[in-house]
């Protein structure tokens, strides 16, 4: 079968020839595997080719001018468009770039409506036409680009983010009225660029903590869920099924995910309360496809290669039958992952994920 074909038939619950693959990874196991496969730390393409990933993105790169000031220090980055800040995080296994809210706190309407946000015509689309006719074949996703609750946090931090949804505070609400007409925008001419290559959309809402909910039902209901069924509605019109990611927690909503017409979840984050691989076969395999799953906190990263083998099958056992899932990390392999986990963690799915 296409890559593309393989991962429609999951997403119908069907049975493809192989279970879909997916890669995600920090810069530092990234890097180790394509040494291992002798490929230069820039083919990417090689990288997946060699794992056996059938899954591509495009997206509209930004090329206007910079909105946002550069940074004095070499520890931050700001992007040019959004102005979002990260700052280096040094670690045992290297460095994360991450979130760092700058000057958006105490966000009123005022400065909500002054903030500099770009405009959907300083985007290059020639670039997402170049992508789908370079990956045709492979199971080509776009993305709406944020995520309510992270999106509006990274910018006046989590904090003012919570309180704001809480009490519909009208700065933080035109805030993000603001940035979601855009990127609806943004991602409406993308799929016009895809010229029907497109495979899916995605989109995304970190719902849970490791142990619950991060909001209310209530919340999700009144201040999350209108934004994203926006975006999905813009799937249907164009015949595209839409995955949504969520780290944590998340299957307290999945009835709402359902209902809202989401065809696949992900990331699946096994540790997390609720979130165990028979439980969500059980409960909602006939209702969604999972995409994900393979933990990045348990033996890929802390056991020797044949608990990876053992651990992989064992989750492709639960989740195989009647297809509906696609294998891939809960989220992204973190840098302390052995090489050669990573390395069996992918043979593991080609070989035993075959139907």
């Amino acid at each position: 079968m296409l890559p593309r074909d393989r991962v429609l038939a999951a997403f119908r619950h069907q049975a493809p020839d192989r279970v879909p693959i997916n890669y995600g990874a920090n810069p530092g196991i990234d890097q180790r595997l394509k040494r291992f496969y002798g490929l230069d730390l820039d083919d990417s393409e090689g990288l997946a080719r060699e794992l056996g990933v059938d899954f591509r993105h495009v997206d509209a790169p930004y090329v206007g001018p910079r909105l946002h000031e550069e940074p004095e220090d070499e520890d931050v980055q700001v992007s040019p468009d959004w102005g979002l800040r990260t700052r280096r995080m040094l670690h045992a296994s290297g460095c994360y770039w991450e979130p760092w809210p700058g000057r958006l706190h105490k966000l009123d309407e005022e400065s909500a409506a002054l903030y500099p946000m770009p405009s959907p015509d300083d985007y290059d689309y020639d670039a997402v036409t170049e992508g789908c006719e370079r990956h045709d074949g492979y199971a080509i996703s776009a993305q709406s680009g944020f995520e309510v609750m992270n999106w509006t946090g990274r910018h006046v931090g989590d904090q003012e983010m919570y309180m704001g949804l809480a009490t519909a505070d009208p700065g933080i609400l035109l805030f993000i009225r603001r940035y979601v007409e855009i990127k609806f925008e943004v991602l409406k001419r993308t799929i016009l660029a895809a010229k029907g290559k497109l495979t899916f959309l995605r989109i995304g809402e970190d719902l849970g903590t490791q142990r619950g909910p991060r909001i209310s039902m209530d919340m999700f209901r009144k201040q999350i869920r209108p934004i994203h069924e926006h975006f999905i509605q813009l799937a249907k019109e164009h015949n595209l099924p839409v995955m949504i990611h969520s780290c944590g927690s998340c299957s307290w909503a999945f009835n709402e995910l359902i209902d809202m017409g989401i065809t696949a979840v992900d990331t699946l984050q096994p540790e997390a309360a609720d979130m165990d691989p028979a439980y969500l076969k059980r409960e909602y395999g006939d209702f969604l496809a999972f995409h994900g799953c393979i933990s990045t906190a348990g033996p890929v990263v802390f056991g020797s290669p044949q608990e990876t083998v053992e651990y992989c099958r064992g989750t492709l056992k639960i989740m195989m039958p009647k297809g509906g899932y696609c294998f891939a990390p809960t989220h992204q392999l973190q840098d302390n992952t052995p090489t050669q986990n990573a390395v069996v963690m992918y043979e593991t799915a080609r070989d035993f994920g075959v139907y």
